[in-house]
């Protein structure tokens, strides 16, 4: 007779952990994982890795989850292998093979499409994506055998780097590193750019470095977490304030701080910003975001008063815990 599933006892936790997603793992199951390490009532991410992908993933944790949409527009930065004369079906490793062609590639080459593919460019999005189409998801059409026309979209490539590697000569591979806009698709990225080379390409590999900020450096791992007791993975998490870093600050005193808190507009000699992290003095403590206009204080995302409380309570209890990374 199998024993009885021990229920996990949920408690409220607030902030972000920047994870560093394993191979094989989808973005929920890692948000998932982590979520019962942390026995936390509430989760979400700032955007999804495919499975074949590793690195940046920031999970948001109770009052963060108002902010995660922020960081679904960030930039985002990408170190990518291609596999170069071979197309697959779905841009990367897990595909099957759809030609073959043979390669010849020269250091010129590769100084041409790196200039060829930075700045703005338009992209067609592949169908082994999430994006939806009539409310369905463009990967189940894949798996069902359909072909869908896809409107291109502009994305922009601020920086590209391309370069053999080591054992071009072998594997006939090369490294691609990308800084890009929301949007980008960079199993498509690398297609296109074997396309240019003339000879095709996919992924066998693709790592998120940097997004919004974060880096791979500040990422804690799955194993990590599991080895740790219960405090030290909730000082992991950066604080929710962490997400509207590059807002412009505004600190109100605790009249004022009550008064946002509900909802209401503040008066005062602020210049016009269209992105505003608010503060309380008294204590300090993050309240929300908001925008100023015409001398206007116009709340947007809002922390309730008892988010507030359990943070503060946190931080307090937590203030000589540390969050040990090192490997």
């Amino acid at each position: 007779m199998n024993a009885p599933r021990t229920r996990v006892q949920r408690r409220p936790v607030h902030g972000v952990l920047l994870l560093d997603k394993p191979l094989g793992f989808s973005s929920n199951q890692a948000l998932q994982k982590a979520k019962w390490l942390l026995r936390a009532e509430k989760a979400g991410h700032t955007g999804t890795l495919d499975p074949l992908a590793t690195g940046v993933l920031p999970l948001c944790f109770g009052a963060a989850t108002k902010f995660s949409q922020l960081h679904l527009d960030a930039d985002k930065t990408y170190v990518a292998t291609a596999q170069l004369g071979v197309r697959t079906s779905t841009g990367d490793a897990e595909g099957e093979r759809m030609s073959e062609r043979p390669v010849h590639v020269s250091a010129d080459d590769l100084e041409r499409v790196t200039r060829q593919f930075t700045g703005p460019i338009r992209q067609i999005p592949p169908m082994h994506s999430a994006l939806k189409k009539d409310g369905k998801a463009l990967y189940e059409y894949a798996r069902e055998g359909v072909e869908v026309e896809r409107a291109p979209r502009d994305v922009v490539i601020h920086e590209l780097a391309i370069a053999f590697e080591p054992d071009f000569e072998q594997s006939s591979r090369i490294r691609i590193t990308a800084r890009v806009s929301k949007g980008t698709y960079i199993r498509t990225l690398g297609e296109d750019i074997g396309e240019a080379l003339g000879c095709g390409a996919h992924l066998t590999s693709l790592r998120r470095t940097e997004t919004g900020g974060f880096t791979q450096d500040q990422c804690v791992s799955v194993e990590q977490l599991e080895a740790m007791a219960e405090d030290e993975r909730q000082a992991c998490l950066l604080p929710p304030e962490a997400l509207v870093a590059d807002h412009t600050r505004v600190t109100l005193e605790p009249e004022d701080a009550g008064r946002f808190l509900s909802g209401l507009r503040r008066r005062g000699t602020w210049p016009d910003a269209p992105a505003v992290a608010v503060w309380g003095s008294r204590p300090a403590s993050f309240l929300g975001t908001a925008h100023v206009k015409a001398g206007e204080l116009i709340p947007g995302r809002l922390l309730s008063p008892i988010e507030i409380q359990q943070i503060l309570q946190f931080e307090q209890k937590n203030a000589t815990t540390t969050c040990e990374t090192t490997p």
